[in-house]
C-alpha cells in the first residue's frame, strides 16, 4: 500500500533567513478503476481506502447500490522497476446478475482531483439513476447553530491535513452532531467516493439520516454523489456551483454554502433548517 505522506528536503524561509528541512507532504498517486477486468476510470488520489474509493465510485455512477451487489474487489497489476507492487489498479467483479454499464471510449472517464467526473454528468442523468428519492426520505431538521459547529469538527479530527496542509476533508455527521465517518484525500471528490464507499461496503446505504460536510467547495460532481447515496443535506465551507445548486434544487438536496462561523447561504432545501424566521424560505 502505498503511503499517505511522503518527506521532502525544502529551503524554508523565514524573515529572510533561509535553512534546508525536511518538509511532509501528501502522496498523490494515480488509480486505475477497473470494472470485471475492463478500464472504467482513472483518478488521482491519496492511496488508502482504495476498494471503498472504487465503491463509492460505482454508487455514484449509479451501478451498485447494495453490498450484495459486489462481489469483490482486488489489487492488480501494477509493479514499480524494483518489482514491488505499485497498489494503482484495482478491479471490481460484480455479482452475479447485476449489469455491467456500457463501457466505451467514450465513457472512460479520467478524473482530477479537483473536477471529478468532468462533462460527463447532467442533471437528467441523475434524475434517471438515483435510487434513493431524497424527497421520500424520513424528514431531517437541523438548526443554523448545530450546522455552525461541524466545520471545527471537521477540522480538529483531520490528522493528516495537520502533518501536510495539502488534503481535502469529507465527512458524516448524524442529526445531533455527532461525527460517524472523515476521510481525507487530495481530491474532494475521493473523499466523498471513500465515505460512500465504507457505508457500502458495511450495508448502510442509503445515508438518509445523515450531513455530509466538505472542506471544500460544492461542486456539481459532490452534490451527484449525495443524491446517489440518498444523503438530504450536503454542506460546504465554500461556494457551490449553479449547476450544483440546479440540482439540489431539482432533487430537493438541501445545500448549504459558505459554512463558515455562524453564517451560512442556504441555496436549496431551506425546509429542513429550523429558522427563527423562515421568511423566503419557501422559494429555496
Amino acid at each position: 500500500m502505498g503511503r499517505v505522506t511522503e518527506r521532502r528536503r525544502v529551503l524554508r524561509v523565514r524573515d529572510g533567513a533561509a535553512a534546508v528541512r525536511p518538509d511532509t507532504l501528501v502522496a498523490e498517486e494515480p488509480l486505475e478503476i477497473r470494472l470485471g477486468g475492463r478500464p472504467l476510470a482513472i483518478t488521482m488520489r491519496t492511496p488508502g481506502d482504495d476498494f471503498a474509493l472504487a465503491a463509492g465510485f460505482l454508487v455514484s455512477e449509479g451501478v451498485v447500490s447494495r453490498a450484495e451487489d459486489v462481489a469483490n474487489i482486488v489489487y492488480c497489476a501494477g509493479t514499480r522497476e524494483d518489482g514491488s507492487h505499485t497498489y494503482n489498479v484495482v478491479d471490481v467483479r460484480l455479482a452475479p446478475g447485476v449489469p455491467l454499464p456500457d463501457i466505451t471510449l467514450e465513457r472512460n472517464v479520467y478524473t482530477t482531483s479537483s473536477c471529478g467526473l468532468c462533462g460527463k454528468a447532467s442533471l437528467d442523468a441523475v434524475r434517471t439513476t438515483a435510487r434513493w428519492p431524497i424527497a421520500d426520505t424520513p424528514p431531517v431538521r437541523v438548526t443554523p447553530e448545530l450546522l455552525a459547529a461541524l466545520p471545527d469538527r471537521l477540522r480538529a479530527a483531520q490528522k493528516v491535513f495537520d502533518r501536510t496542509g495539502g488534503l481535502h476533508a469529507a465527512a458524516l455527521f448524524s442529526p445531533a452532531a455527532e461525527l460517524l465517518d472523515l476521510r481525507e484525500d487530495v481530491g474532494r471528490h475521493n473523499a466523498v467516493d471513500k465515505l460512500i464507499g465504507r457505508a457500502l461496503r458495511a450495508g448502510e446505504l442509503p445515508l438518509s439520516g445523515r450531513i455530509l460536510l466538505v472542506s471544500g467547495r460544492a461542486s456539481f460532481e459532490l452534490a451527484q454523489k449525495a443524491v446517489m447515496a440518498g444523503i438530504p443535506l450536503l454542506a460546504a465551507v465554500s461556494a457551490p456551483s449553479c449547476l450544483a445548486v440546479d440540482l439540489a434544487a431539482e432533487t430537493g438536496l438541501t445545500l448549504v454554502g459558505f459554512l463558515r462561523g455562524d453564517s451560512m447561504n442556504v441555496y436549496a432545501g431551506g425546509q429542513r433548517l429550523v429558522l427563527r424566521t423562515a421568511k423566503g424560505a419557501e422559494h429555496l
